[in-house]
């Protein structure tokens, strides 16, 4: 895959004549691109194996790390040129980014919901005593119990989970440790799912992922997201929720109730409190929401 990599930066150096730091940024960028893909289970050795899914779940994941929305751009536009080499040189027959948007560059305050948004959202998933309802009311109760990130939720082994001391262990940015405590209605649910539900969906006794798919498998940060929308499309918030809303939402809902801005940085393990500030902004926004609901003419 880097040879096709070295020929698009040749190609870009000698027929278009980029800068070198510009050549720099795709190689930068191309090579994390590859690196993501060669990590897959079951890896993805060769261009022309990736799909439009392949992408699109890349583009996830620079979301869940908090690259900020110009750099994904960026790296979205440097993938798509690449794909566009591939196919004039006929080294792919396909061009998977053809019908893939590039994201907006414009800034905006996390969407965080309202605290009867999120009881509506997880009664939703608490009402089937199915495996898979029981696996998605536990992970959906984690998500907002501890504000994790998506691709720090799939990742987690059962022995990450602590029920008897309520608290769960996962590793952020650069494999930092962080133990996050979480409420008694995630632990009841978490109790139900490993119980009841993790082992009717279990295939591999060796298994140590803690959620899983229907072929008993690690469940992905892509099946996560569909979890998520299937569920916010039930409740009629479709447009509202996105992979990180639980994680604003919890945010918020912290710093609203009292929490102070260090121990909310902590636990979204957030390496600049900056990162964390944003928040003040969103529950300033809510309020004044608020206001201008009960108050028509301040509007």
């Amino acid at each position: 895959m880097q040879e096709q990599i070295r020929k698009f930066l040749d190609f870009l150096a000698v027929e278009q004549g980029y800068s070198d730091n510009t050549i720099a940024a795709y190689r930068n960028d191309l090579s994390q691109f590859a690196g993501f893909l060669t990590e897959m289970d079951p890896p993805i050795t060769s261009w022309a194996e990736v799909d439009r899914d392949n992408i699109v779940d890349y583009i996830l994941h620079l979301k869940e790390r908090e690259y900020t929305s110009s750099t994904v751009a960026r790296k979205v536009a440097a993938i798509k040129s690449f794909f566009h080499f591939l196919l004039a040189e006929g080294i792919i027959e396909d061009d998977p980014t053809v019908t893939l948007d590039s994201p907006k560059v414009k800034k905006r305050l996390p969407k965080a919901l309202s605290h009867d948004l999120v009881n509506r959202l997880l009664a939703e998933a608490g009402k089937s005593s199915t495996p898979k309802g029981q696996r998605d009311k536990a992970l959906l109760e984690l998500l907002y119990a501890t504000g994790m990130r998506v691709s720090e939720l799939v990742l987690l082994n059962i022995d990450n989970i602590n029920l008897a001391s309520a608290n769960v262990r996962c590793f952020g940015k650069g494999a930092k440790e962080r133990i996050i405590p979480i409420y008694d209605r995630a632990v009841h649910a978490l109790q139900g799912y490993l119980q009841k539900g993790r082992p009717r969906l279990m295939k591999d006794a060796n298994e140590k992922a803690l959620f899983l798919n229907h072929r008993g498998k690690r469940l992905t940060r892509q099946g996560l997201w569909l979890i998520i929308k299937h569920y916010a499309d039930a409740v009629g918030m479709g447009s509202e929720v996105t992979p990180h809303t639980l994680r604003h939402s919890f945010a918020t809902h912290m710093l609203s109730g009292g929490a102070g801005l260090r121990e909310v940085q902590k636990l979204l393990g957030h390496a600049n409190i900056s990162t964390t500030q944003v928040y003040t902004h969103v529950n300033s926004e809510r309020l004044r929401e608020v206001y201008d609901e009960s108050h028509p003419r301040a509007k």
